[in-house]
């Protein structure tokens, strides 16, 4: 048996990866893990071939892409009527065969709580979204993270503020963040 594998095998036991009872996945996360980390010593990798597996395998079993988006009609599929979604980067979308294009995973907010989030903040009485329109292709996904002041409060209308409250407010910190945003992306309005 390898180093490698030795290693894993004793790292995955000490942290109950292959115990049923501590393992949230029934003692089935180390198994799988040291099969996968089996397959990996088994192929004989250089320091720097394994480098490249690694992340490949890392990009690729996360659904991400390796190449650019090229926009062509072939990447694209029809999920609803006239709306449509890539087929290489689930999170582009598109309204209509000719529509413009945009990531929905543009921009991700950092609250100040400590919480990371797509969705929406305030920059004075604009709204800006997570998602952002796609300039041209070939285009690579990129996430930029913009930090927002998280404000909670314990009506819908957020006008009684409550720091336990279930509604939630952001507003955009840093305005300067965004200017790096729309020089990749343009605006979604």
């Amino acid at each position: 048996m390898s180093n490698l594998i030795n290693h894993a095998k004793e790292e995955l036991e000490r942290a109950g990866f292959f115990s049923e009872e501590k393992d949230f996945y029934g003692g089935m996360t180390g198994r799988t893990v040291l099969e996968l980390i089996e397959c990996f010593s088994k192929q004989g990798h250089s320091g720097m071939s394994a480098s490249i597996v690694r992340q490949l395998f890392n990009v690729l079993s996360d659904f991400k892409t390796i190449s650019p988006l090229t926009g062509d009609d072939s990447e694209w599929n029809e999920y609803s009527e006239n709306k449509f979604q890539n087929k290489r980067d689930s999170a582009v979308f598109k309204d209509g065969k000719n529509g413009k294009v945009y990531y929905i995973d543009a921009i991700v907010f950092r609250g100040d709580s400590g919480i990371n989030f797509t969705g929406s903040a305030k920059l004075g009485e604009k709204t800006i979204t997570s998602a952002q329109y796609i300039k041209s292709f070939p285009f690579t996904p990129k996430i930029f993270y913009i930090d927002v002041n998280d404000y909670r409060y314990k009506d819908k209308e957020e006008t009684i503020p409550d720091k336990n409250g279930d509604w939630w407010e952001h507003k955009i910190s840093n305005p300067e963040q965004l200017k790096e945003v729309f020089e990749y992306y343009d605006q979604l309005c």
